[in-house]
């Protein structure tokens, strides 16, 4: 039974084993456990049942990181998506006052039209029409993010009125704890520790417990409180209200957020084909819209693929065994959620700063040399961390890049397909400022 495991995820062909997926999928797991927390907090400003979103976040983020590892074989982990809840909460139900029933009607519509674009083929084209060394620069910019996010979440970056950013206090112990897991991971890196990411974590937050700055307070939590959003889905009144509007910015965001996760983690990974093709798309996107239409069933924002991969395939997750322990841990979750709450933001950010960095490597292939390539991936690179998304780095990105070709003369009627996506980006960006 084992080796027709190891078979079926080819562990021989990508050079892995049991011990190292386990472990990459635990690092993994522990880099994106704050969702389970983070998300009900921003959901139930909507007056959703905070119990009954965390049930539902643990739940859906099982089953859509389970069914990634099994049938697309890709380390992948899927949760609801950070910005999307957030749209979810203060643009639709906040801003333009619509029951939180009817918003998750908008979601479950959105990832139908998911799986149609996907069964269609319509979901590969789009990824196919994106230049190879615009999956560098994508992979190079969500580095960056992924970085800045662990920089903030330390506080050794903070907002400033003067200056937008300046430096944190690196007094203060959950800062200097997390200045400690930086030191301690990169030694550990540079001694070759498999184990490297998992062991900062975890040594930094013993730390942070030795120094009393672990502050810990157990919430009421009961499995059965997912009955309060299970199914309460308002289907026909989305289609009552005319969401067309919000089920497209729900499917736009979803669809590039994805889309520059799974080149950036897949690049990260070597799992592209030589000619820059990601194998399985069609079970990778099948994963990821049923696992939107599973979260809107259970009571939850959009679900999507989550960059925090990235930590696993740097602890040298290769395979859809990666996602599934994140899965089985989620699982485990759904009963031990106020635990998993000990884990402190100043224990991960140092993962993330170095995942971030690791991420940068691929930008070596992009041809700076030659304006047409280099613009667009500066302005990728750029825009996905000050722009605080993954979708309008792509779009600025690609944007630029269709604009160059088309005034330059170089337009071909096989590029159809990246018109017609800088297009639909330049609509997106329309509806965002105006939504």
């Amino acid at each position: 039974m084992r080796s027709r495991l190891e078979h079926y995820f080819g562990f021989a062909e990508r050079g892995t084993n049991w011990r190292t997926e386990i472990l990459a999928g635990f690092t993994t797991f522990i880099t994106m456990a704050y969702i389970i927390f983070v998300n009900p907090a921003i959901l139930s400003e909507t007056g959703m049942p905070i119990a009954s979103v965390t049930a539902a976040t643990c739940l859906c983020a099982a089953f859509g990181s389970i069914l990634m590892g099994s049938i697309a074989n890709y380390p992948l982990a899927l949760a609801p998506g950070m910005g999307l809840n957030a749209y979810f909460t203060y643009t639709v139900v906040k801003g333009m006052h619509v029951p939180w029933q009817t918003a998750l009607g908008a979601v479950f519509l959105s990832g139908v039209i998911f799986l149609i674009l996907t069964f269609t083929g319509i979901r590969q084209l789009l990824l196919s029409a994106i230049p190879h060394q615009l999956h560098a620069a994508v992979a190079g910019g969500i580095g960056l993010f992924i970085a800045f996010i662990g920089f903030r979440n330390a506080g050794i970056i903070v907002p400033s009125p003067a200056t937008t950013v300046a430096l944190g206090n690196l007094r203060s112990p959950a800062t200097a704890l997390a200045l400690f897991g930086l030191i301690l991971i990169a030694v550990l890196q540079v001694l070759r520790v498999r184990a490297a990411m998992l062991i900062g974590v975890l040594g930094t937050m013993a730390a942070g417990i030795a120094l009393h700055q672990v502050h810990w307070q157990p919430t009421p939590y009961s499995l059965s409180a997912l009955r309060q959003t299970a199914f309460h889905l308002d289907i026909p009144g989305a289609i009552h209200i005319g969401a067309a509007e919000i089920v497209f910015v729900f499917l736009f965001v979803d669809l590039f957020d994805n889309i520059g996760t799974l080149v950036a983690v897949s690049n990260r990974a070597g799992l592209t084909t030589p000619d820059h093709r990601i194998p399985r798309l069609n079970r990778i996107f099948l994963a990821d819209a049923a696992s939107t239409i599973v979260g809107s069933l259970t009571g939850t924002s959009t679900v999507t693929s989550y960059i925090e991969s990235s930590a696993g395939v740097a602890a040298g997750g290769r395979t859809g065994v990666t996602a599934i322990v994140v899965g089985l841990l989620f699982i485990v979750a759904l009963f031990l959620a106020p635990l998993v709450g000990a884990i402190p933001s100043f224990a991960t950010s140092p993962a993330l700063i170095l995942v971030g960095g690791l991420m940068l490597t691929g930008l070596g292939q992009i041809e700076w040399t030659e304006p047409a390539i280099a613009i667009p991936a500066f302005l990728t690179v750029t825009t996905i961390p000050l722009t605080w998304s993954i979708a309008d780095g792509l779009s600025f990105g690609l944007t630029s890049y269709a604009a160059i070709e088309l005034l330059t003369g170089k337009a071909k009627r096989s590029s159809w397909m990246l018109y017609l996506l800088a297009l639909l980006f330049l609509l997106r960006f329309f509806y965002l400022r105006h939504g």
